[in-house]
């Protein structure tokens, strides 16, 4: 499990390109190297992945087919960066909200507005996922946690602080990046266990 507050961002020092498979290799920030271990989970982007190698603070980790299709990590190229959270422990406290690190699908940043101190970036989501998507709930973006701002037909939008930009790649992104997103697993649960019990009843 996570908690959508990023560690730390990670620099991409090396790509091993394999048929329908892909090592990435990164420089993991010394802070967070404490206790890592062969097949301990990290979220990249907020994907999460499965440590199979530690020499020093270069981590490798594999990306499957699926991985690589639903994600941005198939996008990145050596030099960028990645936020990273290591998985939370019992007893963490959970500054955001419950991730599973597990990426439902890919938004694309369709326009930035910049104000002193501020910025709001919108999105536009593939249409099927927005009815898990309200105002004022959560929602995973590059695996940071964050409330969202507004939400309307296939689009919504999330306000950032400095502290965002700064700690993470969000920072980076551009009108037309797409990011990888996680809606709030509760919500979900919700949205499909009301959509069941209306569909069953309607075939009474």
């Amino acid at each position: 499990m996570f908690t959508g507050i990023v560690q730390g961002m990670a620099t991409l020092v090396a790509i091993e390109e394999k048929e329908a498979f892909r090592t990435h290799v990164i420089e993991m920030p010394s802070h967070m190297l404490n206790g890592l271990e062969l097949g301990a989970s990290v979220a990249h982007n907020g994907c999460c992945l499965t440590v199979t190698a530690v020499e020093g603070n270069r981590v490798s980790f594999d990306l499957m087919r699926e991985t690589l299709r639903l994600t941005n990590l198939g996008e990145l190229d050596v030099g960028d960066n990645i936020n990273i959270e290591r998985a939370a422990r019992f007893g963490d406290e959970i500054g955001g909200h419950a991730m599973s690190g597990h990426v439902i699908c890919m938004a694309k940043v369709t326009s930035i507005d910049v104000a002193p101190n501020n910025r709001r970036l919108w999105f536009e989501m593939p249409s099927q996922y927005m009815r898990f998507v309200f105002e004022k709930g959560y929602i995973g973006i590059d695996g940071i946690s964050l409330t969202i701002g507004a939400a309307e037909e296939n689009r919504f939008c999330v306000n950032l602080i400095p502290e965002t930009l700064a700690r993470t790649t969000l920072g980076e992104r551009e009108k037309g990046s797409m990011v990888n997103i996680e809606v709030d697993p509760q919500t979900q649960a919700i949205v499909e266990t009301v959509e069941r019990v209306l569909a069953s009843r309607h075939h009474v």
